[in-house]
């Protein structure tokens, strides 16, 4: 099961795509303890190993960053006008709170009030950090500092929902798995950096570790909602196996290997074409000469919103499969 008090601290952790250090240290605090050696890259991404023996190498990658919003101005009253950092929506971001990693907290709000909601665009947005003038913002925050949402952690239930779903909740699967996994295999737990950028981390650790097989985990889209768009995925039935992103075909060796190991340990698995959106799995896949690469994902409602949620069923579940993958002794 879950460690609940590790898996809040892993999703609350401040790190936005490029800001990443402060989740990976609270990351490292929790997985070095059973690994043989844990380091950074040089793009910042968190690698832990756990020796095997059969010369054979399991890359497991979950992406440790989330979205913000950067600052690209300051004006005379001290408003901070700011830029996307991933996939951000305009309307939900107006009239919520946010922080900046030193701890200055403001206010999202939109410029031209003449506007219906629905028209504005991120270039009408400002945050409002309560200050007067030019000087007192500059005091506090700098033009490329980036804010985060600032959210609950809500239990409802079976169900918890919090602002970083995707994808500390990977990354608190990956850190769980570690703890009891026993395989023969080499493996590298890769928490990368900026995937809301455009999988920019995976690679270069891939092309490093040059594995035998990857397993990326990331959450993925849901159709269990009033009026949802038509997808098969439902929170509640199990982590997915995917066939396909907007990054990738998922080989049919791979598919195979993950459903048949889920089967043997009795692990409810659902199928997965997610519509919209790339993952890490498909820039590992292309790494060097190509390599086999494969996604978990945990089912999530309302992605890239500060009320991303998914079902601990499914998440325990998650962490069950993974462990039961890197123990199978014939890789695809």
């Amino acid at each position: 099961m879950m460690d609940m008090q590790m898996m809040q601290n892993v999703i609350d952790a401040y790190g936005p795509s490029g800001r990443e250090q402060t989740a990976s240290d609270i990351i490292k605090s929790y997985v070095a303890p059973y690994c043989d050696e844990v380091y950074n890259d040089v793009l910042g991404n968190l690698i832990a190993v756990k020796h095997g023996t059969s010369g054979k190498k399991i890359m497991l990658s979950a992406h440790m960053d989330q979205i913000g919003l950067i600052v690209v101005d300051i004006d005379e009253k001290g408003f901070l006008y700011v830029a996307p950092v991933g996939g951000i929506s305009t309307i939900l971001s107006v009239a919520h709170e946010v922080a900046f990693q030193n701890g200055t907290r403001g206010v999202v709000s939109y410029e031209n009030k003449t506007k219906k909601l629905t028209e504005i665009s991120i270039m009408d947005l400002f945050i409002d950090i309560g200050v007067s003038t030019k000087e007192e913002a500059e005091a506090k925050v700098s033009v490329g500092d980036i804010a985060i949402f600032v959210s609950n952690f809500v239990e409802m239930g079976k169900k918890v929902a919090h602002r970083t779903m995707d994808d500390r909740i990977s990354c608190a699967v990956l850190v769980e798995a570690m703890k009891t996994m026993k395989s023969e295999h080499d493996i590298y737990a890769v928490f990368t950096v900026q995937e809301e950028l455009g999988t920019r981390g995976a690679g270069p650790a891939a092309y490093a570790i040059e594995p035998d097989l990857n397993i990326s985990l990331d959450v993925c889209s849901v159709g269990d909602t009033p009026e949802s768009v038509r997808e098969h995925v439902k929170l509640g039935y199990g982590p997915t196996v995917k066939a396909k992103d907007a990054s990738v075909i998922v080989p049919v060796s791979v598919r195979e290997f993950i459903k048949k190991a889920a089967q043997k340990h009795a692990i409810p698995v659902q199928d997965e074409v997610l519509r919209f959106g790339g993952t890490d799995t498909g820039v590992v896949q292309r790494t060097r000469g190509g390599i086999l690469s494969g996604c978990i994902s945990i089912p999530c409602r309302y992605i890239h919103t500060p009320v991303e949620t998914v079902d601990m069923d499914d998440v325990n579940a998650a962490v069950k499969l993974v462990i039961a993958c890197c123990e199978e002794k014939v890789l695809p």
